[in-house]
């Protein structure tokens, strides 16, 4: 033959039609993505008592919508109260809509090897904020939000990039619960203006 190490290569039986898939693929998207939600109504919009708090989903990858590389949600903290504590290797950002708050942030060593190792640095800083004020937590730090209002709620917009999820590093770990989590809370309209008030 040819090439000297044929032997090597020629091996195998097994055919797929990887590269017509991905033509397929692409041929069938303008009919899929027409079938995907270019708006989405607050109706459609699933509220969670999730260990990081209150949360309404504006935007997830679980959610029949065109967007392919943003997730959104709207957080909820009651009248002094706080969020989850919690850090993940992509940035994020959030807009205060409403209340007066505050941020803990504590920065963390990072090493990505073979392995991935990330260790708390000693500092923590805090950060204060209210409404109108955007807030940028730094990629892989533990992050908690606080409510300074005892008597308002505090409104969170979060915006979070998936590009890290996708790309196989969706390193996300809970380090601390909001006081509000149960995970047998169905929410309702009526239930959520409780916390609202201070008193879910």
């Amino acid at each position: 033959m040819a090439w000297g190490e044929t032997n090597a290569w020629i091996d195998g039986t097994e055919n797929a039609p990887l590269y017509q898939d991905l033509l397929d693929d692409a041929a069938a998207r303008p009919a899929r993505d027409a079938e995907r939600k270019k708006i989405i109504h607050p109706n459609e919009m699933p509220w969670e008592m999730s260990r990081q708090g209150l949360l309404k989903h504006l935007i997830n990858e679980a959610m029949n919508t065109r967007m392919e590389t943003v997730d959104a949600y709207m957080q909820i903290i009651p009248p002094g109260s706080k969020s989850g504590k919690h850090r993940h290797l992509a940035e994020e950002c959030l807009y205060v809509l409403e209340g007066r708050g505050y941020d803990l942030h504590q920065d963390c060593e990072v090493e990505i090897t073979d392995e991935y190792f990330w260790k708390p640095q000693d500092k923590v800083s805090k950060w204060e904020y209210e409404a109108g004020d955007v807030i940028y937590v730094p990629p892989n730090t533990i992050h908690q939000h606080f409510n300074a209002d005892p008597e308002r709620p505090l409104r969170l917009i979060s915006c979070i990039n998936r590009i890290f999820k996708n790309s196989g590093l969706n390193d996300l770990e809970q380090i601390e619960n909001a006081p509000e989590y149960d995970p047998d809370v169905t929410l309702t309209p009526e239930l959520v203006r409780e916390f609202l008030r201070g008193k879910g």
